[in-house]
């Protein structure tokens, strides 16, 4: 389930206030839909229809440009956050931007409200009815990702794609009130793997790797030159047997996407795009490596090279009859479902043989957090004997996942976000009745 496309003129001058999407996963500024959409992207210079859908959509955003400076057709996550800030919009709800929260205010036991940090200084706020902290967990927390990411020993190795805002203050200001944290969970966050690719302003960029791992002639290695997990499981999964792997092997938590020219070409891989998308410049700044043998591109990224090639001639030796018997890629609904149908019979698994090859150098990075809040069936922040704090909620990545630290599929953090706000609103109201 996704986000239905969300036209931003609704929002009028309100739309200069939504924060764009990560850079990285625009097409030069141009959001592209998951789902259905994304398909035609890939197909757009294979397909009459993919081509006449791609090309509706890029006249529309030229256009935008044109007139708004900005793109107004949004989807995804900004699409959501849009249709969702209209309602409150409708509802003369004040929506406070560029205004941190310093504290939290009580009335004997009862958290009654905020100090906000505004532009025009500070602000009391009372709350009629309860206060509910959805600051959108600790992504960007060093601090706290010190204490509970392994991979990040200074807090300061892991990168992530989440929101700068994302900085922990809903988990500090829940425990300066009393609320309990548990970070007793087997992962600490939803991980994604990462690449950093230059960004014309000289800083490192964050793509995260949704779709390309499924691609039928893309593996992943680490250092050892050696696979260590069905590429095409999720995100989630496929960083939980990189952090397992790497742990045992090499000092630094890395791995390697490993492709060959057909794939590169025809799919693109990480930021590097699909032909006929130059991609030189990516080569030139270190984000893409290129090699005409797989031998020299092992050199390149400092992986074991025999072992190297050892791995993609067993692989090869199944991948030609779309088969993977080592790790199973394609063999789940999942698993196909990001692959390309027109592979058979396996839409994910196919030979790496025909250089130039290409590799892409990954990272663990996250979409969000886990540890969080512990919260009663009402969203209420618990103390620490389990006892509700009167006044004060919590949802979001602000609130322990209820998960359990596991990730079913996408929307594990968005899906509960929206659920426990809405029953966090119902209980205020009707406790106040």
């Amino acid at each position: 389930m996704v986000a239905k496309p969300y036209d931003g003129r609704e929002l009028r001058n309100e739309i200069h206030r939504l924060r764009p999407p990560l850079r990285e996963i625009t097409m030069l500024g141009m959001m592209i839909g998951t789902g259905k959409e994304l398909p035609h992207f890939f197909n757009f210079m294979r397909s009459p229809v993919s081509a006449f859908y791609v090309g509706k959509i890029v006249l529309r955003f030229l256009r935008d440009m044109i007139v708004y400076r900005r793109p107004m057709r949004l989807v995804n996550g900004n699409a959501l956050v849009a249709r969702l800030a209209k309602s409150c919009i409708d509802r003369n709800v004040s929506i406070m931007t560029r205004s941190p929260v310093v504290e939290l205010t009580r009335e004997g036991n009862t958290v009654s409200g905020a100090i906000i940090d505004s532009p025009s200084g500070r602000v009391e706020i009372r709350a009629a009815k309860g206060v509910m902290l959805a600051a959108g967990g600790f992504s960007q927390d060093v601090v706290r990702r010190k204490e509970l990411f392994k991979h990040a020993p200074s807090g300061y190795e892991h990168v992530t794609p989440a929101a700068p805002g994302s900085t922990g203050d809903g988990l500090r200001l829940a425990e300066k009130a009393g609320g309990s944290i548990d970070d007793t969970l087997p992962q600490p966050a939803a991980w994604v793997p990462i690449s950093r690719p230059l960004r014309s302003d000289g800083t490192l960029g964050t793509f995260p790797h949704f779709v390309d791992r499924s691609k039928p002639g893309v593996i992943a290695v680490t250092r050892s030159g050696r696979r260590f997990v069905n590429e095409a499981n999720s995100y989630h999964d496929f960083c939980q047997a990189m952090l397992a792997r790497c742990t045992d092997e090499q000092s630094e938590v890395c791995a390697f996407f490993i492709t060959d020219h057909r794939a590169f070409r025809k799919y693109g891989l990480g930021f590097a795009k699909p032909s006929p998308v130059p991609y030189k410049h990516l080569v030139k700044t270190g984000y893409l490596f290129e090699a005409g043998s797989l031998a020299e591109l092992a050199e390149q990224i400092g992986v074991d090279a025999a072992q190297l090639k050892e791995t993609v001639s067993a692989f090869n030796r199944h991948a030609a009859n779309g088969e993977d018997p080592e790790f199973r890629k394609g063999s789940t609904a999942y698993n196909r479902s990001l692959g390309d149908p027109n592979q058979k019979p396996n839409p994910c698994v196919a030979p790496i043989i025909r250089g130039p090859f290409y590799a892409v150098k990954l990272l663990i990075g996250d979409l969000g957090t886990f540890v969080g809040v512990r919260c009663d069936e009402h969203a209420r922040v618990l103390d620490q004997g389990g006892r509700p704090i009167n006044g004060l909620y919590a949802a979001g990545n602000d609130a322990v996942s209820i998960m359990g630290g596991n990730y079913p599929g996408g929307g594990t953090t968005l899906g509960p976000a929206i659920t426990f706000g809405y029953i966090a609103a119902g209980h205020m109201a009707g406790a106040n009745r």
